[in-house]
């Protein structure tokens, strides 16, 4: 499941691109808005942590139970991609703060502007993430990649009931397994072969990495806006999955449904379905994310025929309520 890239513009500004893979073809996707200054909680009861949002975002949810993707105002991505290894730990030992684990992509959101902010403050391991099934019986395991408009960018993942966190602007790739420090090991040892000569050419995560990691080098740095945004949308779908292949026993192996590219300098944020024929996108300066807004949605994940810019179709609606464990 995924694939994420971070490129640097021939003017200096960034692009992150993000590929969605999923074994649930019918996987529902809605585009949200939400101003700042909501006030949230962690959505798993007693002991949640709560906060109220600095920062307006715009984001893409699954199953209206989780934040998968998003962009904030101050122009920091955050990207949520399956992590078979994940562990994060017991939550009654932890002793924490707890937070569903389709929050904590929000919660990032919402609060920082920068990466850098983002990790002095999980430095200190404040909250405990709390997972659940997803709608198809898949556990949400998962790990989270920031990027921001300076280009810095850092990978969060729990282990072994610990947050580790790989803070590095050279940090520009991102898929699924093995675990981030190991996927570095295998694309070293790549590096040394050289893309001119072979690249892995399977669907896993781990082959993803490596041709992600060598189309990102050998790409040119558009300085041309449009020309930028869709190199990377380009090296999206040549390392996306073909529709309908996947493995049922490894969900980090599964078809690509979706991709989202966001322009950080300009603040767009494009998404483009598999099932349907153009890109659309919003501008975070047509949307209303000042306190007194209303949340808004747009479905993105089913078949039609829109294209380019969708920022005032957006619809008044209700949050949706974050993946929470069922009752025991």
């Amino acid at each position: 499941m995924c694939t994420r890239i971070l490129y640097r513009t021939g003017t200096g500004t960034y692009v992150t691109g993000r590929g969605m893979d999923w074994n649930d073809l019918d996987m529902q996707t809605d585009c949200w808005v939400f101003p700042r200054g909501m006030r949230r909680d962690g959505g798993v009861g007693a002991g949640s942590i709560t906060w109220t949002s600095k920062y307006g975002s715009v984001i893409l949810s699954i199953y209206d139970l989780a934040t998968s993707d998003g962009v904030n105002e101050a122009g920091m991505v955050g990207n949520l991609l399956y992590l078979t290894e994940s562990d994060y730990g017991d939550q009654g030992a932890r002793s924490k703060p707890t937070i569903s684990v389709g929050a904590w992509l929000q919660y990032l959101l919402d609060n920082f502007g920068t990466v850098a902010e983002a990790v002095q403050a999980m430095s200190a391991d404040p909250m405990t993430v709390v997972s659940a099934d997803a709608p198809n019986g898949r556990a949400a395991s998962v790990h989270v990649a920031l990027s921001d408009a300076g280009g810095d960018s850092a990978i969060f993942e729990y282990l072994d009931a610990k947050l580790v966190i790989h803070h590095s602007r050279d940090h520009t790739v991102l898929t699924n397994s093995p675990v981030f420090e190991q996927q570095l090991a295998i694309n070293t040892y790549w590096d040394l072969i050289g893309g001119h000569n072979m690249l892995p050419g399977t669907i896993t995560s781990a082959d993803r990495f490596v041709r992600a990691s060598y189309a990102l080098k050998a790409s040119p740095q558009f300085s041309d806006r449009r020309q930028a945004v869709a190199a990377v949308f380009s090296q999206m779908r040549s390392i996306g999955v073909p529709l309908g292949m996947s493995d049922p026993d490894k969900p980090n192996i599964a078809s690509t449904l979706w991709r989202s590219v966001v322009d950080h300098d300009a603040r767009r944020y494009y998404f483009d379905s598999v099932i349907n024929p153009s890109v659309i996108w919003v501008d975070l300066d047509k949307v209303d994310l000042t306190p007194a807004a209303q949340p808004m949605k747009l479905t993105v994940g089913v078949p039609d025929d829109q294209g380019g810019d969708v920022s005032q179709k957006v619809e008044p609606a209700a949050p949706f309520h974050f993946l929470a464990p069922s009752p025991r």
